[in-house]
């Protein structure tokens, strides 16, 4: 990419905020303020369990609760999620524990409905580049949750952000979940080196998924920490009571007493970094 075109983007994706880093403020909690940590199930399987575990995690540390109610699956014959069900199975857990909820929205038509029980909406990495509910998620007053692609490169993850902030919605957090490359051993190949050269470009606050990155659980306690040191305003980590018996992505999530243990580990490692700023 030519230096002309990196300084074309870099006065498009601060012009609406004046050169100033975005803080993304969502109830209590502030992306770009804050160290924000969010967990949870990859889908909603059923209210009992999501709402204990919900409990769990917020006891543990975690600011808000992430679970796909929708879910954009490789096979069509694996579990879909439970729809607007699962809508009202997070808003029940919000109601028990008052944390935030995140979740996924994958139709333009869906994009208001689920917005009513969302505090923050997220945009998948198949979704990165779908112009049209960029555009949808871009008229609402919601904070988006937008990931990295699997296959972009940072100035299309950049550009797509622009898609959403140029209809006027400036609440945009960026989240890496990891690039497909040539390896095999993980689900995909986690780029920290995104997260300082996102901060070199863009205003937006920028969070890092270590879970759909590895496809594997014992890594992501690692990565978790490597990514507070590089400078990442927060973590979106897969937790389930029983990963073994995960009706999706078992195989990257971590349990609950793994999550609590994890959590004690960042607040040192952020605590050092602070410290030597």
């Amino acid at each position: 990419m030519k230096n002309s075109d990196i300084e074309k983007l870099k006065l498009s994706l601060y012009e609406c905020n004046k050169r100033k880093r975005t803080v993304v403020g969502v109830g209590n909690v502030s992306f770009g303020k804050d160290f924000i940590i969010i967990g949870g199930p990859c889908c909603i399987e059923n209210e009992k369990e999501t709402v204990r575990m919900a409990k769990r995690i917020k006891d543990a540390g975690a600011m808000m609760l992430r679970g796909g109610a929708f879910k954009p699956r490789t096979s069509p014959y694996d579990f879909q999620g439970l729809g607007f069900e699962g809508l009202k199975i997070l808003k029940k857990a919000k109601l028990s524990t008052g944390l935030l909820i995140v979740t996924e929205v994958l139709d333009t038509r869906d994009v208001e409905s689920v917005a009513q029980y969302a505090d923050v909406l997220q945009i998948g990495a198949r979704n990165m580049q779908n112009i049209s509910l960029l555009k949808e998620v871009g008229c609402i007053n919601k904070p988006v949750i937008l990931k990295r692609g699997m296959c972009s490169t940072l100035v299309e993850w950049l550009n797509s952000a622009e898609y959403i902030l140029s209809k006027g919605n400036s609440n945009v957090i960026l989240c890496e979940r990891g690039i497909r490359t040539f390896e095999t051993y993980t689900r995909n190949t986690l780029d920290l080196s995104i997260v300082p050269a996102v901060k070199g470009l863009s205003h937006l606050p920028v969070i890092v998924d270590p879970s759909h990155s590895t496809g594997r659980s014992n890594l992501i306690e690692p990565l978790s920490l490597a990514a507070v040191a590089v400078g990442a305003d927060g973590l979106l980590i897969e937790v389930h009571e029983n990963p073994e018996k995960a009706l999706c992505d078992g195989n990257q999530s971590i349990s609950v007493d793994r999550f609590t243990q994890l959590i004690q580990k960042i607040k040192k490692i952020s605590e050092f970094m602070n410290s030597i700023k």
